[in-house]
């Protein structure tokens, strides 16, 4: 598989959590690179991105800015999802993407993200 995700689990509000996506055949740093995730009983929703023409700026969705970073380790070939601070809302399936220049996109396998009390 291109990307495959890892982390996850269930937490209770207030707590944090880190989601990462390796990816093989392929450079990270040569691609855009997105989180979204999709809450229970809704469509899917755009988290962040860290795009090429940016790579130090990544962007996010109101929702979630101030409360989750995004990364990439170039050595590892990995990117990641810094979640702090979690939610109910937050609930979902979360998913990694990227896409080139060329139009190629990979998406990860998702990961389920539960924060409960």
């Amino acid at each position: 598989e291109p990307l495959v995700q890892s982390g996850g689990g269930s937490v209770q509000p207030g707590e944090s959590l880190t989601l990462a996506c390796a990816a093989s055949g392929f450079a990270l740093s040569a691609v855009d690179v997105a989180w979204a995730r999709q809450p229970p009983g809704k469509g899917r929703e755009w988290v962040g991105a860290l795009m090429l023409d940016q790579p130090n700026r990544p962007v996010y969705s109101d929702s979630v800015k101030g409360r989750f970073t995004i990364s990439r380790d170039d050595a590892k070939n990995t990117m990641y999802l810094q979640m702090q601070n979690l939610q109910i809302e937050d609930t979902g399936v979360y998913y990694c993407s990227t896409a080139n220049s060329r139009g190629e996109a990979h998406a990860g396998q998702g990961t389920q993200v539960t924060v409960s009390s």
